[in-house]
């Protein structure tokens, strides 16, 4: 799975989210000063990401995430990805 297909994906989620994805590039924090993802946000797009790829983030890394960029996010999800295609094979 690409990186940009990751991103193409997340920008998506936003969006669908009914977040403003305007200008949001891989350097915007998805947490405040950013996209400003609430904690909800964030669990939904936990959710999202298990229900497309089959990974997870644990609950205790929700806040993780929210100080993650968009860029470092489909980093650790392409490195989810990854892992678990290795582990399934």
């Amino acid at each position: 799975m690409s990186t940009e297909e990751i991103r193409a994906f997340v920008l998506t989620s936003l969006t669908e989210m009914n977040y403003s994805i305007a200008g949001v590039d891989d350097d915007t924090p998805l947490g405040p000063a950013g996209v400003d993802l609430e904690s909800l946000s964030l669990a939904e797009l936990g959710i999202r990401v298990e229900e497309r790829f089959g990974v997870m983030f644990e609950e205790d890394e929700a806040e993780l995430l929210g100080t993650m960029t968009v860029g470092e996010f489909g980093a650790a999800l392409a490195a989810r990805i990854e892992s678990a295609s290795a582990a399934n094979q």
